[in-house]
C-alpha cells in the first residue's frame, strides 16, 4: 500500500500506535517518554501538547523494522532486498496544485518555538532542536537538487543554527557562499517514512536524486509544490514547511546538543534566516529523539543497507549486514557465506574504506542471527581468538560527532573475524524445524513473541 502522507501511514498502524492523551510538554517531557519506550515498541502520538493547542507530535515512528517494512509495503524478511532494488531505480516527483501544507501561512517576525512544538531533548541542550527536518535545496552551481536531515537549533528572531557537516548540502552552501550569496532552503517536517528514509541515504555527486528515490521507496511520485518565499520545491503533503536562507559568511555557536553518540556536541555553524512557515491546520510535528532505537533503525536501513549493497558489488557471499543498536552506526556485524580467512580480511578492509562512520566490524557466518545480540556474543566467545582474528587499522579519518577521535579528527578501526573453523565441532546445535514451528505457534496463542 502506498501512503500519500504521514496521516495515511498513522491511520493504518492500528495497535502499533500508542496515543498519549495526558498533557506533555515539548521541553524534556516528550523526549523522556520516547526514551523509555521499549525496543520494538509502538509509534507514539502525543495528542495533548502543552502550549500548542490543536497540534500533535509523533515519535518512535521508525523504531522497528516491522513499521519500516509496512511503510515500504514489504516484509521484514524482504526489507533489505526491497530497499536495494527500489533505490537503484527511482520515480520522479510531480508538480501539483493541491498543497495541504499551505493551509496556514506565517511570514514576518516569527517565533519558531512559539509556532511549533520543537522538542528540547536532554538536560544540557542549549535550546530546542529540530531533528527530523528534511532540508531541501538546490546547488547554485549545477542546479542539482539535494536533501538531507540536518539538526537545527531554534534561536528566535527568525534565526536557526544548522549543522552542515555532510554533503551534498554542505557543498551547496559552500558554492553559494563563494559567490557571497545566501542559499535558499526549505525544511519539511511531518513526512511519511519513505521520504524520511530517502533523506538520510548517502548519495554521491553522480548518485540518484533523493526525491526520485523517495518515490521509488513509496511506490508513487512525491507531489511537490513551489515554496512561498524561496526558490525550492517542497512536499505538498508534508505537515509543516519552514522556509529560509542560509546566510553567507555568518557563523554562530550552535549547541550543546545531546547527539546520537550519547554525548553533548557543540559547533560553530551556519545560520538560517527564516522567511516563512506554512503548515496544515491541525498539523503533526515529527519528533526524533537522539540516542534511541528510532535513530538506530533509520541508520540501519538507510546507511547499513546501502553499505550492504555497495559491498555486494565488490565481493560475493555477503548474506546480511546490520548496524548494531545503540552504537550510533559505528559498529557493524556482517554475515558471510562459506567464508575463508582471506575473504574476511578483505571484507573488513572494504568496509573501512567505504564508510568512515564504521570503526568496529564483526564478521560471522550466515548461521548466526546478526540481529540477535546473544548469537553474536556466542560467535565471538566460541569462534574468535583475539591474537589470531583481530585486524586493527590506525590513523584513519574519524567521524565528526565521535568524541573519542579528539580534536585531530583521526582514529583507529578494528575488525574481528568470528567465523567458524572447518571441523564438525563448529556445527551449531539446532531444534528440528517442526518442533520450533509448533513452539512459536503456541507461544503466539498465549500472547508471547518467540525468542
Amino acid at each position: 500500500m502506498t501512503y500519500p502522507d504521514l496521516r495515511g501511514f498513522l491511520a493504518d498502524l492500528g495497535n502499533d500506535l500508542l496515543k498519549v492523551s495526558q498533557p506533555f510538554a515539548p521541553k524534556h517531557e516528550m523526549a523522556a517518554l520516547l526514551r523509555e519506550m521499549p525496543a520494538n515498541g509502538p509509534a507514539v502520538l502525543f495528542v495533548n501538547v502543552a502550549g500548542h493547542p490543536g497540534a500533535r507530535v509523533v515519535g518512535n515512528l521508525v523504531a522497528s523494522r516491522r513499521r519500516v517494512a509496512k511503510a515500504l509495503d514489504t516484509t521484514e524478511a524482504e526489507l533489505n532486498a526491497t530497499y536495494l532494488q527500489r533505490t537503484r531505480q527511482g520515480i520522479a516527483p510531480r508538480q501539483c496544485d493541491d498543497a495541504p501544507v499551505k493551509e496556514v501561512r506565517h511570514t514576518g517576525s516569527l517565533d519558531i518555538a512559539g509556532l511549533l512544538p520543537v522538542l528540547t531533548h536532554y538536560a544540557g541542550d542549549g535550546g530546542p532542536f529540530i531533528t527530523t527536518g528534511v532540508v531541501l535545496c538546490s546547488d547554485p552551481a549545477t542546479g542539482r537538487r539535494g536533501m538531507g536531515i540536518h539538526r537545527m537549533m531554534v534561536k528566535g528572531d527568525n534565526r536557526m543554527g544548522i549543522l552542515l557537516a555532510n554533503p551534498p548540502l554542505s557543498a551547496f552552501h559552500a558554492n553559494a557562499e563563494a559567490n557571497g550569496k545566501p542559499l535558499d532552503i526549505a525544511v519539511a517536517l511531518g513526512v511519511e517514512p519513505a521520504l524520511l528514509i530517502a533523506a538520510v541515504v548517502k548519495a554521491g555527486p553522480q548518485g540518484p536524486d533523493k526525491m526520485d528515490m523517495a518515490g521509488a521507496l513509496r511506490g508513487a511520485p512525491v507531489d511537490l509544490v513551489r515554496a512561498e518565499t524561496v526558490a525550492v520545491d517542497v512536499p505538498a503533503r508534508a505537515e509543516i514547511i519552514i522556509e529560509g536562507r542560509v546566510l553567507p559568511g555568518v557563523r554562530e555557536a550552535e549547541g550543546p546538543f545531546g547527539e546520537n553518540t550519547g554525548y553533548y556536541f557543540s559547533n560553530i555553524s551556519p545560520v538560517v534566516e527564516v522567511t516563512a512557515v506554512t503548515h496544515r491546520r491541525d498539523f503533526i510535528y515529527g519528533a526524533l529523539c537522539p540516542w534511541t532505537s528510532d535513530v538506530d533503525s533509520l541508520l540501519s536501513l538507510a546507511a547499513g543497507t546501502e553499505l550492504l549493497g555497495q559491498l555486494r558489488t565488490q565481493m560475493a557471499g555477503i548474506a546480511d549486514l546490520d548496524l548494531t543498536t545503540g552504537t550510533c552506526g559505528f559498529t557493524a556485524v556482517i554475515a558471510l557465506s562459506k567464508a575463508k580467512p582471506t575473504d574476511v580480511r578483505r571484507l573488513i578492509h572494504l568496509v573501512f574504506g567505504m564508510d568512515k562512520r564504521v570503526k568496529l566490524v564483526t564478521v560471522v557466518d550466515d548461521d548466526v542471527d546478526i540481529r540477535n545480540p546473544r548469537e553474536i556474543s556466542w560467535a565471538l566467545a566460541t569462534r574468535f581468538q583475539p591474537d589470531r582474528d583481530t585486524v586493527i587499522l590506525c590513523g584513519m579519518e574519524g567521524y565528526v560527532i565521535d568524541p573519542s577521535c579528539g580534536g585531530g579528527g583521526f582514529g583507529s578501526r578494528m575488525g574481528m573475524d568470528a567465523t567458524r573453523g572447518s571441523g564438525p565441532e563448529f556445527d551449531k546445535i539446532t531444534i528440528p524445524a517442526a518442533a520450533a514451528a509448533k513452539a512459536k505457534a503456541v507461544l503466539a496463542e498465549l500472547g508471547f513473541v518467540a525468542g
